[in-house]
């Protein structure tokens, strides 16, 4: 309990405002005996040790912070992008921090160009960018430049822009990785196929576009661009999937691997796996539940995670520090990539449990 108590909570207990615990901690008198006493004993009822410094700034002012990121259900991607948010939030909950989330569909260009448009109008302190879109996200950074309001970017980071700071991983790196893999568990002569999820607004995500550069990278260096086809599917309609992909397979026997540079991997999986369509090698982008219960099935080969929940994290954690005091982060921040399989899915201990 000492660890998690805060200043509002000392205040609701010794029966005052937030205002007089904080004067009690910092000597500024204009407390009754009465008060203060109260205050004291719950400070010994509870061994509160306070963090003078944060807890001073936090009564100043409130900070409103609005995070824009992908609509997500349970168990995907930007679910742990915004527990790590979350948990950030723990972590500075002494700071009087309003939080707002503004999720768009990913998968429509319209549907985030409306969401982008509301974030100036509420006038936040900043902004935690999760980008899809690319022109859609040039265009809110601009109007934040001009507004004076900082900005950081999650998952990756978009060109043309200045922002505050963003945490994601050398997504060039991890196209070429997935294409260094597929090559390594697929025959000499095999052909490849890369499955690309149907977008209204028929832009593709950022995020897809840089790992399809260090794909076509690795196929260029080992002259196997040729053997590459691309196949369009649908994450919102699957259904719609025995249409678009049909008898792709039938007409290409050679292909034995496939790749999907988004956290969708599963949809291809699990046609894979209805169509009992054997000896096709699958590799896939993030650890997402759906992903690992495919990869724990042996229907996905290998898994790239770029650690989301700790981007989510660190990105708020930078934004908080640098509205109390100022400091700027470093602008580009790279983390790891965990390429994962079932023979190390038992590591993550977030997996198994």
């Amino acid at each position: 309990m000492a660890q998690k108590i805060r200043i509002k909570d000392i205040a609701r207990l010794a029966g005052v405002s937030a205002g007089t615990v904080d004067r009690v901690l910092h000597n500024r008198g204009n407390v009754s005996t009465e008060a203060r006493r109260a205050i004291e004993a719950v400070f010994r009822e509870v061994d509160y040790r306070p963090n003078i410094h944060l807890s001073g700034i936090s009564l100043r002012r409130r900070y409103t912070i609005v995070a824009t990121i992908p609509e997500f259900k349970q168990g995907e991607y930007w679910a742990s992008v915004h527990r790590g948010i979350q948990r950030a939030l723990d972590v500075y909950e002494s700071i009087p921090i309003d939080c707002r989330f503004l999720c768009y569909d990913q998968f429509d260009l319209y549907a985030c160009r409306r969401t982008f448009e509301q974030i100036a109008a509420l006038e936040p302190d900043g902004v935690i960018i999760g980008p899809t879109f690319r022109d859609e996200t040039i265009r809110l950074a601009e109007q934040l430049e001009e507004a004076g309001i900082p900005y950081i970017y999650i998952d990756s980071l978009i060109d043309c822009t200045s922002p505050l700071a963003a945490f994601t991983a050398d997504l060039r790196t991890c196209g070429y990785l997935v294409g260094k893999l597929i090559d390594c568990i697929t025959p000499p002569d095999a052909e490849f196929v890369l499955f690309q999820a149907v977008r209204v607004g028929d832009a593709s995500a950022n995020t897809t576009v840089l790992r399809k550069r260090g794909l076509m990278e690795y196929f260029t260096e080992h002259q196997l661009t040729e053997k590459l086809h691309s196949v369009s599917f649908s994450v919102l309609q699957p259904e719609r999937n025995d249409e678009l992909i049909g008898d792709f397979f039938e007409r290409h026997p050679r292909v034995k691997g496939a790749i999907v540079l988004s956290s969708r991997s599963s949809v291809i999986a699990s046609y894979l796996d209805r169509h009992r369509i054997d000896g096709v090698k699958l590799i896939g982008i993030d650890l997402t539940e759906q992903n690992v219960a495919e990869v724990k099935r042996g229907t996905i080969d290998f898994v790239l995670g770029q650690r989301p929940e700790q981007q989510g994290y660190m990105a708020l954690r930078a934004m908080i520090r640098y509205l109390l005091h100022g400091n700027r982060p470093k602008v580009d921040n790279i983390l790891p990539i965990d390429i994962v399989t079932r023979e190390n899915l038992g590591l993550y201990s977030e997996f198994n449990e």
